[in-house]
Formats: C-alpha cells, sequence, structure tokens
C-alpha cells in the first residue's frame, strides 16, 4: 500500500520552552512531516498535521520514535546526574572562598590608613576591555550557548559605542568555533574546558587575564557566564573580574558585590515509580574570623599573595557555575523532548490502530460481498 493511498493525522503538541522547541523539530526531522498546507491532505476540524504513509512506514515511525525517546531518556538522567556533582563542587569551594574573603576584609582593614600600591586593586582609565566568554563544550542544551553568545554581542556593542577597544578570550568549543567563524572580532586565546573544571584548567584563565591586566594591555577584564539559578532558570551575567575589589568581593559591572549567600541542591529521586527531582537550600558554614588573629609578614605581601588566589578561584566559580547551568539546560531540553516522543508515540500508535482495523474491515467487507455475489 503506497504513502498516497492513506491520510493520517498527527496532534501537533506546543513545544514547552526553547530548548524543548529545539528538540522536539529535531525528532520531527526524522519523520519528515509535511506541512498543514498541502493540497494532497484533507482539512482537519481539530488542531492536527495530517501525514501521508502506509502501515509499514508507521511501524517505522513508531519504532524510530521509541529509539529517540530511549536516547532522551538516557541524556536526561546523565544530565541529572552530573548537575549533581557540579552542585557539590560549587558548594564544597565555598567555604575556603568565604574564609579567604574574610582575611582579604581584615587585612584591608589594617591598611586603610596606609598608601599602598597593589597592582590587582589598581584601577586605571578604561581604554580597552577583556572580555572572557565561557560557553559549553557540546550543544543540545537548548539556548544555553546562544544566551551567552548573544550577551557577549551585545556588551561588544555597549563597548564599541562607548569607544572603547576589546579582546576575546573564549572558553569552551561553542564559543571557539563562533568567534573563529567571525574574524573581524579580537581574540586573544582560545581555551578548552573539561569534562569537570579544576584549579588547573581556571589557573590557565587566571594567568592569561592576570598578564594582560599587569601589562596594562587591557585596563578592566570582565568575565560572561551563566549563572545557575534552578534547573529551569540560569542568568547569563557578566561579572568585573579585574581590577579586584580589596575585600575579596565578586562585583558586577557596576560594583555591586553579587556573592550568592545560599546555594539550592536539586537531587534525583523516585516517587510512585518514577523519577523525580527534589529542592533542598543548602547555607554553607564557615568558621568565624578571629580577632586576635595576628600576620607574622607585612599585610602588604599577604593581599599580593592572596589576590591572585582569590582570582582563581572566582574563575574556577564562574566555570563550575557556567557548566551546572549546561548540563541543567540539557536536562530540561531532554525531558520536554522525551515528554514530545511519549506524546508522538501516542498518537502514531492511534493512527496505526485505526488504519489496520479499517483495512481489516474492508477485508472482510470484500470477503463477505465475495461470498454473497456467489449465492
Amino acid at each position: 500500500m503506497s504513502c498516497s493511498n492513506l491520510t493520517m493525522l498527527v496532534s501537533s503538541k506546543p513545544s514547552i520552552s526553547d530548548a524543548s522547541n529545539l528538540s522536539f523539530r529535531s525528532v520531527l526531522n526524522l519523520f519528515q512531516l509535511p506541512s498543514q498546507n498541502s493540497p494532497s491532505c484533507s482539512p482537519s476540524r481539530s488542531s492536527v498535521t495530517p501525514v501521508q504513509c502506509g502501515l509499514r512506514e508507521l511501524r517505522t515511525r513508531i519504532e524510530s520514535v521509541k529509539n529517540t525517546q530511549k536516547i532522551t531518556e538516557a541524556m536526561k538522567l546523565v544530565a541529572a546526574a552530573k548537575v549533581r556533582r557540579a552542585q557539590e563542587a560549587v558548594v564544597n569551594g565555598r567555604p575556603f572562598s568565604e574564609t579567604l574573603v574574610e582575611v582579604l576584609y581584615n587585612i584591608n582593614e589594617q591598611l586603610q590608613t596606609e598608601d599602598i600600591d597593589v597592582p590587582l586593586t589598581k584601577v586605571r582609565p578604561v581604554k580597552k576591555v577583556a572580555l572572557v566568554v565561557c560557553t559549553g563544550d557540546r550543544g543540545l542544551c537548548g539556548g544555553f550557548n546562544n544566551n551567552i553568545i548573544k550577551k557577549a554581542e551585545k556588551r561588544i556593542a555597549e563597548l564599541k559605542d562607548l569607544g572603547l577597544d576589546y579582546t576575546i578570550i573564549s572558553v569552551g568549543k561553542k564559543g571557539n568555533s563562533y568567534f573563529l567563524r567571525r574574524p573581524y572580532i579580537p581574540v586573544d586565546r582560545f581555551l578548552e574546558g573539561g569534562t569537570l573544571p579544576t584549579a588547573k584548567e581556571a589557573q590557565a584563565i587566571a594567568d592569561d587575564a592576570f598578564s594582560l591586566f599587569i601589562s596594562e594591555e587591557v585596563d578592566k577584564v570582565e568575565l560572561l557566564y551563566t549563572k545557575f539559578v534552578s534547573l529551569v532558570k540560569s542568568d547569563p551575567v557578566i561579572h568585573t573580574l579585574l581590577p579586584l575589589s580589596p575585600k575579596g568581593e565578586i562585583c558586577d559591572i557596576n560594583g555591586n558585590c553579587v556573592d550568592a549567600a545560599d546555594d539550592e541542591f536539586f537531587r534525583l529521586t523516585t516517587k510512585e515509580g518514577k523519577l523525580t527531582v527534589e529542592r533542598d537550600s543548602v547555607r554553607t558554614k564557615t568558621e568565624d574570623y578571629s580577632p586576635i588573629l595576628e600576620f607574622e609578614q607585612d599585610p602588604v605581601q599577604i593581599l599580593d599573595a592572596l589576590l591572585p588566589l582569590y582570582l582563581n578561584s572566582q574563575v574556577l566559580r564562574a566555570l563550575q557555575e557556567s557548566l551546572a547551568s549546561e548540563l541543567a539546560a540539557r536536562m530540561s531540553a531532554m525531558s520536554s523532548a522525551t515528554d514530545n516522543a511519549v506524546e508522538l508515540k501516542k498518537n502514531l500508535s492511534i493512527i496505526y490502530n485505526r488504519e489496520r482495523q479499517a483495512k481489516i474491515t474492508g477485508e472482510i467487507l470484500e470477503i463477505v460481498a465475495g461470498a454473497n455475489a456467489l449465492q
């Protein structure tokens, strides 16, 4: 039976988000569904998309949807497990960062009356800005990479309007491929992230930014990454990396402190035989800074040693949050793709059963009609 002999109707389910929209279109592309305006398709009374094919082709489509569902479900579970590890890495590094902030703050308090020259905290008139853009290494994560690249493009346009020069430090394969295709954007260095950010990778980025700032090739370094908010929300943000705040705070481009106070944990559990996600709010406890603590060395020397260390911790935290946001976006996209695959498989199965029953009924009618003709 040819595809033109049968007309089937498959309901079209609207996508939940941009990520699910991309994933659902990738599923539909496997089947090459014709448009509603096809002249060979009969008009439908409900919100459906006409499709033409035979029973054999329909069975093939159902099997393809099943295989796609298995793949997206597996990718969802893998991303969910990795999100947990990424969140743990962020939270486990918080006590070190907060203790370092306390030390920097107290040293700064002792040096308020002294005239010191700390290169990393020196504010110069800005003529050139370095942008550290953190993207992902893989796709299938909805609009994660596009959002941070659009944020970078917007910031570049703002710098051009202000008459400032700029250069890019690209981190991540997706960002590297984007800027390589645009040679008119000046790029100082291309870096690739790993499966799990490490202090060594963060040190490579921090060293590059440090050398550009100390040599006065740039007067300001800004860090662009995706801040992890929740499993369904992540915000591209811009933080001032250099010059550093003397108090060791993470500041945005306006100088406002943006240090997070609480973290949220998301863990996989089972409920009624199905995997679900539960949310826990976590506040990391750190030891109080002792007011009677004395510094053996000169505070200026300690400050010179701690500021690069805190610079490294800022970059590492940004990489960890960017990875957690990427995995959460991939988990959300694969979840939506799985839901769409389930809905599509259900509709295709209904149509297949209807067409099969219609074919059997037609054959029975032909047999009965032939028997009646012989009588």
